[in-house]
């Protein structure tokens, strides 16, 4: 059965690729530096890797907080930031350089959701249509289009934003799964290649998430060679179970040369095997998380990837077992079953999905009908110039005090902020913006024939939102989520005789911060003469249990917080 699609090679024109490089960059970069660390992942991954970075050896065998002493989890995202910051920290800043490791992951996996989208167009059983007289695209132009739309669908996905410009390890693990699926399509021409590839994406997903979730991928690749009768297995297997247990091995055998006692190796298997993460049955908590929010976060992957799995298998050659399907989509399977066993969900999770559904719905895109990629291309118009709008108002208003009233609703949700001019943050707005009206124009003024024109509208405006919101409005953002003006206020009003202080009843994201910003003592130890907290019920059943007095020293809160109250209590034994 030959392919129902019908193209000619002006529909695969390919995007160059510097330019594709380009806007992966701009994206990447853009705000990842020039602020301080966020609440609440982001200061809690930073917070980590500065410890690493300025502890012991025993800090880097088992990562953990300052203060806190827990095993946070497995640590090459940790190891990975700490070893920037030491190279790159006196340079660029600590704080930076902990998070230039996430932008070099980001790029990378863009990278590799290119090439492995690439390689999968360029197979016999997803090109078009042979025209009698010629004219139709080559396996090689076919699958560079193929690449560019993946990519595209990628950037464009609104769950991505945020979460890849903080110092995360799910940026690690996020490179990971990738590799992996750029390893197991490289196998199909170089098994050996692919292999060590595909074990270097397990060794990424292994060490800095569950293990569980390396031995799913694994499997779920592993089948999805089996199922296709594919002759170069056996070069995979070896190589990819190679690569995998030497990697792997790394951390246990940190363990055994800095003599962990029995009791910490336990301890250390339990998180790594993610036994307080996961339970045996499916999580009904979790099901409901995925029911509500995985719509929102992976638009617009989901419509167009669902849309892709349908038509190819009920009109492509191979049906379902074509490559393209097969090796993503089987992926896509396994981490969603593994997600129904979290026992806590959160969207940060989400982000895993979005390489396999990228690649899935790039091979929907030639199915597309013109009155659907309309209807696409002018919502996403109305929709981004509408947000965009919104974003250079509310900076106006900030900057010139008009309109009154948004400028009154800024000044309430964030008292005591002081907006203060920058030429460059403005000369990156108006680029980026200009950038978009030109893009727009030559949509909707050339009527372009690609592919992936639909796609050029949705990404462009998920990169001028995010460039905007980081130009003009970072210093707002920084303001809001910031620890740095209350950590200083808590600085001034400390007592001189405070020789140890209490972070027991802290947040990781409020320790990690007040660590970093006033470089005190504050550890997890209910024996000393103060205590820090942001609850004051567990502080007062504290009190009760270990037969302490407490005196309120000082209460404060981040301005843009109204529930959060952090107190200092003088400590003291009841007579």
């Amino acid at each position: 059965m030959q392919n129902p699609i019908k193209l000619t090679s002006d529909a695969t024109t390919s995007i160059p690729r510097w330019i594709m490089l380009l806007i992966t960059l701009i994206y990447a970069f853009s705000g990842l530096f020039g602020h301080d660390p966020w609440k609440n992942d982001d200061a809690v991954g930073f917070g980590v890797m500065w410890t690493l970075a300025h502890g012991s050896l025993m800090d880097w065998v088992l990562p953990n907080l300052q203060g806190r002493g827990v095993l946070v989890g497995p640590p090459l995202p940790y190891w990975l930031g700490a070893i920037s910051i030491k190279y790159f920290g006196g340079v660029i800043g600590e704080v930076n350089a902990a998070r230039l490791v996430s932008g070099c992951c980001f790029v990378l996996s863009a990278i590799s959701i290119w090439y492995a989208s690439y390689l999968l167009g360029r197979r016999t059983e997803v090109q078009p249509m042979q025209f009698a007289l010629g004219g139709q695209p080559s396996p090689k132009e076919y699958g560079k289009t193929m690449a560019d739309g993946a990519l595209l669908i990628f950037l464009a996905c609104v769950g991505l934003a945020q979460r890849v410009h903080e110092a995360s390890p799910l940026l690690v693990e996020l490179l990971g799964i990738t590799l992996l699926i750029y390893g197991v399509v490289r196998s199909y021409d170089k098994p050996w290649q692919g292999g060590i590839i595909s074990g270097l994406g397990m060794v990424a997903v292994g060490l800095s998430g569950m293990l569980w979730t390396a031995i799913f991928l694994w499997v779920a690749a592993f089948i999805g060679f089996y199922t296709r009768s594919n002759k170069r297995l056996i070069g995979w297997l070896v190589g990819s179970i190679t690569v995998t247990l030497v990697g792997l091995s790394i951390w246990p055998i940190l363990w055994y040369q800095s003599g962990l006692s029995p009791e910490k190796v336990a301890n250390a298997l339990f998180i790594w095997l993610g036994r307080d993460q996961l339970q045996a049955t499916i999580s009904f908590d979790s099901l409901e998380f995925l029911t509500i929010n995985f719509w929102a976060y992976t638009w617009p992957v989901w419509p167009l990837s669902f849309w892709s799995i349908y038509l190819w298998s009920t009109k492509g050659k191979s049906g379902i077992n074509a490559a393209h399907l097969v090796i993503p989509g089987l992926l896509f399977l396994a981490e969603m079953i593994l997600f129904l066993l979290y026992k806590d969900l959160s969207e940060r999770d989400l982000m895993l999905l979005l390489p396999p559904m990228a690649i899935l719905a790039s091979f929907g895109l030639p199915f597309l009908r013109r009155g659907l990629i309309s209807f696409i291309d002018w919502l996403s118009l109305l929709t981004f110039t509408l947000a965009g709008a919104f974003i250079w108002v509310i900076w106006f208003a900030k900057m010139t005090g008009y309109p009154k009233s948004t400028a009154d609703n800024v000044a309430r949700y964030l008292p005591g902020f002081v907006a203060q001019f920058s030429f460059l943050d403005l000369f990156f707005a108006l680029i980026i913006t200009a950038i978009w009206f030109a893009i727009v124009r030559w949509r909707t003024s050339r009527a372009p024939k690609v592919i992936w024109r639909c796609l050029i509208i949705s990404t462009s405006g998920t990169i001028l939102l995010w460039v905007l919101l980081m130009s003009l409005w970072l210093p707002t953002i920084n303001y809001a989520k910031t620890y740095q003006p209350v950590a200083m206020r808590f600085l001034k009003a400390l007592p001189k005789d405070a020789k140890c202080i209490d972070s027991t009843f802290l947040g990781d994201a409020q320790l990690a911060s007040f660590h970093f910003f006033t470089s005190l003592n504050l550890k997890d130890d209910e024996n000393c003469d103060y205590k820090l907290t942001h609850s004051s019920e567990e502080a007062r059943a504290s009190e009760i249990l270990n037969r302490h007095q407490l005196e309120l020293v000082w209460e404060d809160r981040r301005d843009s917080d109204r529930d959060e109250r952090l107190r200092l209590y003088r400590v003291s034994t009841k007579k």
